[in-house]
């Protein structure tokens, strides 16, 4: 591992770990999201807690960490791009600025599969379409968040075996397609318990 490879990585890892919810819940409202809900650090958590359109707000935050992080590299060397991305995936679950807590990964990795197919693979419509697609509709169809992240995730590992050149790009997404499925390992749990809350269902315990 060459030391501009390690720098980048931990680059990656300190944008990562930049906690726009808990940054934003404790400017604006007062409030560390870490105590409300899942107590995660991500856009779904901050919509039922804060409001819809701050939920949002934190999601498209969290995808451009990655997103940017990744365009400004790519003006330097360009297989730098699939590691450090990673990484910022990894520092927004585990931020040192939030004392090792964060959010799931799933905006940030919507960032990095974005990244991958417009700065590395130079394609768009059946690696990152298709997979939006499918997250929206499990999303409108069972209003289960968790299962639409994972479900789009793997879609988006599946079509860049299908449809990349480097097939090193899509076992990336892979690996972290299973790590995104092992942080909501708990709501896996809930969903096959029948306990999982819907969409923004879940406020009477809001405060």
């Amino acid at each position: 591992m060459n030391f501009r490879l390690i720098l980048a990585i931990l680059g990656g890892y300190l944008i990562g770990s930049i906690p726009w919810a808990l940054i934003i819940g404790k400017t604006f409202y007062g409030k560390d999201i870490r105590q409300f809900g899942s107590g995660n650090l991500g856009g779904t958590n901050a919509a039922r807690y804060l409001s819809k359109p701050v939920g949002i707000a934190i999601m498209v935050l969290d995808a451009l960490k990655a997103f940017i992080y990744m365009w400004l590299l790519s003006y330097i060397d360009k297989s730098l791009l699939p590691y450090a991305g990673l990484a910022v995936c990894i520092g927004h679950c585990f931020s040192v600025f939030a004392g090792f807590k964060g959010g799931k990964a799933v905006a940030c990795s919507c960032g990095y599969v974005l990244a991958i197919n417009v700065f590395l693979e130079n394609q768009i419509i059946l690696a990152f379409i298709v997979p939006m697609l499918v997250f929206v509709t499990v999303m409108l169809a069972t209003k289960y968040m968790a299962l639409a992240s994972m479900s789009g995730l793997v879609s988006a590992a599946i079509m860049g075996f299908v449809s990349y050149h480097n097939k090193t790009y899509a076992l990336l997404i892979s690996l972290l397609a299973l790590f995104v499925i092992y942080m909501h390992r708990s709501n896996i749990k809930r969903l096959i318990n029948h306990q999982e809350s819907k969409l923004f269902q879940d406020k009477k315990n809001k405060q």
